[in-house]
């Protein structure tokens, strides 16, 4: 008998045959500082964006741009608010390919300059559409909702990726939770402390305190730009010899296997359901958030709580907190004991109870004629409920 043959079959006959699983492969590091930074830079935009929540209603009002008519101070308010997510939406994809071309950093560099001098502006305006045209150029000039997202995912690869994009829900809720405190904080400040804030010129603009506040933490961001690496492959910076050939072949690897889709190669139904139930989730978030306040901010008299900028602010905190606190500790247990199809479903049947407490609430203030211990008990089951709501995210 050949020995080569032998030897061969002996090999055939005792190599399974369903090969051995490969050792599973050890977790990448997470790189700390850069990823640090940019959950900094994203901590700036909730804070900003959620900031107006408190006192935008009150701004409305005391600009008289409904002209006396406090029943219309939602309509202009919502206009208001709904204009920054429209232009950032017309802009987001454009943005995008910019970012492909010349890099993440300079259009991370225009989106925070843009929301910085929007956020001065805001705080400066005095008339309607002052207002709109600084929010219309904050969501222009902001595609940095994507880019942070794509920075995030070149930085890190499949073994870290789940636990590096987790820490966005959880920065958006810190933000959730400073933005409106900051906003309903500062909020004219002449009358919290008059005697710092005697001059004139809070009395012509008592609510550009928060916007400096916010505009300053967006400076703040673009100095830490400095110290943030490019992450678009064609734009980084050259590394030393022995780092490069170490990775170049899986660099190499990388680029021969990545492969461009065309945008109408995504318009499936296993790609369109999914997004279409995100919108739907997002058209009624964004409709309780604005909400909210209104009525938190409406005069008794017209059905609301009469609730003042500071006290808004501190219960928009409240519920911003207690999400993100719910999210870290029970969200993924839940999901584990019930699956995610379940959860999804308990969340979104939360919706309309969690609307249907707002007429509650205005028929309890018209019938004790104030708000009392009763309106506190009710918004602590509206924070409840919007907890769980905020789950089928």
């Amino acid at each position: 008998m050949d020995t080569s043959n032998s030897h061969q079959i002996m090999a055939n006959e005792t190599t399974p045959l369903v090969p051995a699983k490969n050792s599973k492969k050890s977790k990448t590091p997470l790189p700390k500082l850069q990823i640090g930074i940019l959950m900094l830079l994203h901590l700036a935009e909730p804070i900003a964006s959620t900031s107006i929540f408190p006192y935008i209603n009150q701004l409305i009002r005391e600009l008289g741009i409904t002209g006396g008519d406090d029943a219309a101070v939602g309509y202009y308010a919502g206009i208001i608010e709904s204009l920054f997510f429209v232009a950032q939406a017309l802009t987001v994809l454009m943005w995008g390919r910019l970012s492909d071309r010349i890099g993440r950093k300079p259009v991370l560099v225009i989106g925070l300059s843009g929301a910085c001098i929007s956020m001065l502006c805001f705080g400066l305006s005095t008339t309607f559409w002052s207002l709109v045209i600084s929010r219309c150029m904050c969501g222009f000039l902001n595609g940095n909702v994507g880019v942070l997202r794509t920075m995030m995912g070149e930085l890190t690869d499949s073994t870290n990726m789940a636990q590096a994009f987790a820490l966005f829900p959880m920065v958006w809720c810190i933000g959730g939770f400073i933005g409106p405190l900051m906003g309903g904080t500062l909020a004219r400040p002449q009358d919290r402390w008059p005697a710092l804030f005697a001059n004139a010129f809070w009395d012509r603009f008592p609510y550009f305190l928060p916007c400096a506040v916010a505009a300053c933490l967006f400076i703040l961001a673009l100095f830490m730009m400095s110290i943030l690496e490019e992450t678009l492959p064609t734009k980084r910076r050259p590394k030393s010899t022995s780092v490069m050939l170490g990775i170049l072949s899986d660099e190499l690897l990388t680029q021969q296997s990545v492969t461009y889709t065309p945008l109408r190669a995504l318009f499936m139904p296993s790609v369109i359901i999914p997004i279409a139930n995100y919108a739907l989730l997002a058209l009624l978030d964004i409709s309780f958030r604005v909400i909210s306040p209104l009525l938190l901010s409406t005069p008794t008299h017209l059905g609301g709580l009469g609730f003042h900028p500071a006290t808004i602010g501190s219960w928009i905190a409240l519920f911003g907190i207690t999400n993100g606190i719910f999210q870290a500790l029970f969200f993924a247990r839940i999901v584990d004991w019930i699956g995610p199809k379940r959860v999804f479903c308990v969340s979104v049947s939360c919706y309309v109870p969690l609307m249907a407490m707002f007429p509650i609430m205005s028929w309890i203030v018209r019938a004790r004629g104030e708000a009392d211990y009763a309106i506190t008990f009710a918004l602590l089951c509206i924070t409840g409920m919007q907890v769980v709501w905020t789950m089928a995210y």
